[in-house]
């Protein structure tokens, strides 16, 4: 068989120019921001190791129908490297990273995580695509990272948890994924970069859970099974989806800093969610993350 990247039907969700593409990213950016609240949740029914191999078996699950469905073509060989990077960054490493962090660590700490997450896609992919962004765009970017990391340092009472080393860890290898992605979805359709990575991931998401689910307690709730749905359906596939496709359209460094919003979303959904207090501070940060994201939507990426 002739293996193509295109000629594919895809589910489609019709993209125009910029405008489609940061719209794309933004809808990305909130399923992500209800990622850690729904990690929360599942740990009320599964342990660490286990809900991350359930949430990967899943998604693949998903991606798998999709692709069969449709008839998809095995990617190139050329891309599978890059899948590879894709599937060790997000399908994985991310997910079982901050999920053992989020063990110790509240919501609220661990969005430090994704505050410095644009700044450092931004530079994966200035290195890996040779494009550099203008003296702008990081000025916007580092004060936009400086104002979300100060908050969340804030909101957790400027205290450093035993997951911190788990937070930067998965900071490196999301940053890393997202770059390899991003760069994929302008070869095959956005939804077939993450469907095809986590198929790739379906033997280590199958024997993750043969060897966890029978030494880490399992309590089926109501909580526990939302979050185990939201976090393989809504975080892992359509979250990526449309990420993906809007990285595609407006760049990698620009859509990166789309996620500047995302530990703010995240805090509101904490609050609303897990019942955590939220400081009159909040709206503050809000405000200046989005002037931020603003500066970086305009300036040269």
């Amino acid at each position: 068989m002739t293996v193509q990247d295109s000629a594919t039907p895809t589910p489609a969700i019709a993209v125009s120019g910029a405008g489609g593409g940061t719209l794309l990213a933004s809808l990305g950016v909130v399923a992500f921001s209800l990622t850690f609240p729904s990690t929360v949740w599942g740990l009320e029914s599964f342990g660490p190791w286990s809900l991350v191999a359930v949430r990967s078996g899943l998604a693949a699950l998903i991606a798998g129908c999709f692709l069969l469905m449709l008839r998809v073509p095995v990617p190139d060989r050329r891309h599978w490297g890059a899948l590879a990077v894709v599937g060790g960054g997000v399908v994985v490493g991310f997910p079982l990273l901050t999920t053992l962090a989020l063990e110790t660590s509240t919501t609220s700490h661990a969005a430090v995580v994704v505050g410095l997450l644009p700044l450092t896609t931004a530079a994966f992919a200035a290195v890996r695509t040779g494009r550099r962004p203008s003296r702008t765009f990081w000025c916007a970017a580092l004060a936009g990272a400086a104002v979300v990391i100060g908050f969340a340092v804030q909101q957790s009472g400027g205290a450093l948890s035993a997951g911190d080393l788990y937070l930067f860890g998965a900071l490196l290898v999301c940053a890393a994924g997202y770059t390899e992605g991003g760069r994929l979805a302008r070869v095959m359709p956005g939804w077939q970069v993450i469907g095809w990575a986590l198929i790739g991931c379906l033997p280590l998401s199958v024997a993750g859970a043969a060897l966890a689910l029978p030494f880490e307690p399992v309590r089926l709730t109501a909580h526990g099974m939302i979050g185990l749905l939201w976090v393989a359906a809504g975080s892992t596939f359509f979250g990526l989806y449309v990420w993906y496709r809007g990285m595609a359209s407006i760049g990698i460094a620009r859509a990166s800093q789309l996620q500047l919003a995302q530990p703010v979303l995240t805090l509101v959904w904490s609050v609303l969610l897990l019942g955590e207090h939220l400081t009159p501070a909040a709206p503050v940060a809000a405000v200046a993350v989005l002037v931020c994201i603003a500066v970086t939507q305009r300036s040269s990426a």
